[in-house]
């Protein structure tokens, strides 16, 4: 039975006996490792000797001796001679320090592992028996799959010294649009802070029944917890030790407000950091075929909340022929930005898509005018949340060959 162990081998001193291309592999994960390597061979190979060079690492440019090993506490033998390793191996042995034999993955008392990490758990994958290196790497890759889709139990189970926020975008809704990071995270977390937005319900049903899921999501009109208490909330719980996950929509700095939680961590001393998601200013009007830029169309995109009066920036940009307008939270708004517009000059049949709840089986896309857009916004009764696109590229027939036949309709 094998026995598993992590090592720490930073600052101790580790023998590598052997010059050439294994040799090679080992020394640069040794010195990535921190580790005092000493190299024992009288010849090296390209690689080997430009990790010597580069890493000023100790060499001994002569065949293995005993006394190597003296003041070892790992050591590594690849020669690529059986009869060399063999002698290597049972010097390690007569002095109890572990050897790692590449010549014979049995005869050693120690192993090469084939690791990934997952945040702060490193995952090993050994042979018990023999060396089969393909194998192992199979298998870990296998696992670090699912670790990178969130599905290991990684939360921890005893109280970190100290804890952490992390803002995840959750992207426009579908969970597997969701990033590798992402998913990893919220597989760490012990305390979800969520929105209503994104992949809420999915990313919730998989979590640890042990976590604490905190809803603050807000809607119009209605913001039953003001930002300032969202704040206090990462903060308070990341204090007590816990991995603090503030799941949003979209991204979170692109009107998620992650910013100001940026902020109130650091000011807290609170370590956090942001993993980005795809924005719905981007993704949503793409799940209605539109691209926001397009040669020949349009090069340039403008995105704006509809909070607010209308600037003079958004009326000018509703102007530029070359520009799309990419309003977030807009529909409230939708009056007010096409009485503005209009006043200002921009033409009446600029025209506007209209996309509600984009990416999910209820997206549905209204099609129309500037000029019209008030009343078939009215008449389709659309409802947040929607992303809604001025310019050119909103046109129905925009990617519709000119052999195809015209598409119809204000709803698509």
């Amino acid at each position: 039975m094998t026995t598993i162990l992590g090592l720490s081998l930073t600052g101790r001193r580790v023998v590598l006996v052997g010059g050439g291309a294994v040799a090679a592999r080992r020394l640069g994960g040794f010195l990535a490792e921190g580790a005092l390597v000493r190299l024992v061979a009288p010849d090296l190979a390209p690689q080997t000797r430009a990790l010597v060079v580069e890493h000023a690492v100790e060499w001994m440019p002569r065949t293995f001796e005993p006394a190597d090993i003296d003041d070892a506490w790992l050591v590594h033998t690849a020669t690529g001679v059986p009869a060399v390793d063999r002698e290597v191996a049972d010097a390690c042995e007569q002095r109890r320090v572990f050897c790692i034999n590449a010549g014979d993955g049995a005869h050693g008392t120690a192993r090469m592992t084939a690791q990934t990490s997952a945040g702060d758990v490193v995952i090993a994958v050994a042979s018990e028996v023999g060396a089969d290196p393909r194998r192992v790497v199979a298998v870990r890759d296998a696992v670090a799959g699912l670790a990178d889709a969130g599905s290991l139990p990684l939360r921890r189970r005893r109280p970190g010294l100290s804890g952490r926020v992390d803002l995840i975008g959750g992207g426009p809704g579908p969970i597997d649009l969701m990033t590798v990071r992402a998913r990893r995270l919220i597989a760490e977390a012990d305390v979800v802070v969520t929105d209503r937005l994104g992949p809420t319900a999915e990313v919730l049903a998989e979590l640890d029944p042990g976590v604490l899921v905190i809803d603050v999501g807000k809607r119009p009109d209605h913001h039953p917890v003001p930002q300032e208490e969202i704040n206090a909330l990462l903060v308070g719980h990341a204090r007590t030790g816990k991995r603090v996950v503030r799941l949003k929509g979209g991204d979170p700095f692109v009107y998620g407000r992650g910013g100001e939680e940026v902020i109130a961590c650091r000011r807290a001393g609170v370590t956090v950091e942001v993993t980005p998601g795809i924005s719905s200013a981007i993704a949503v009007p793409q799940a209605a075929g539109i691209p926001v830029t397009h040669r020949g169309t349009a090069t340039s995109v403008h995105v704006v909340s509809g909070h607010g009066e209308v600037s003079a920036a958004t009326l000018n940009t509703l102007g530029d022929a070359q520009t799309t307008t990419v309003m977030l939270m807009g529909v409230a708004a939708i009056p007010r930005v096409v009485s503005a517009a209009l006043r200002h000059g921009i033409r009446a049949d600029l025209p506007v898509a209209i996309v509600e709840n984009g990416h999910t089986a209820r997206q549905r896309t209204t099609r129309t005018t500037l000029a019209a857009a008030v009343e078939d916004a009215a008449r389709a009764q659309v409802r947040n949340p929607a992303v809604i696109v001025f310019g050119d590229v909103a046109r129905a027939d925009l990617l519709v060959p000119a052999s195809a036949p015209a598409v119809g309709g204000v709803l698509q």
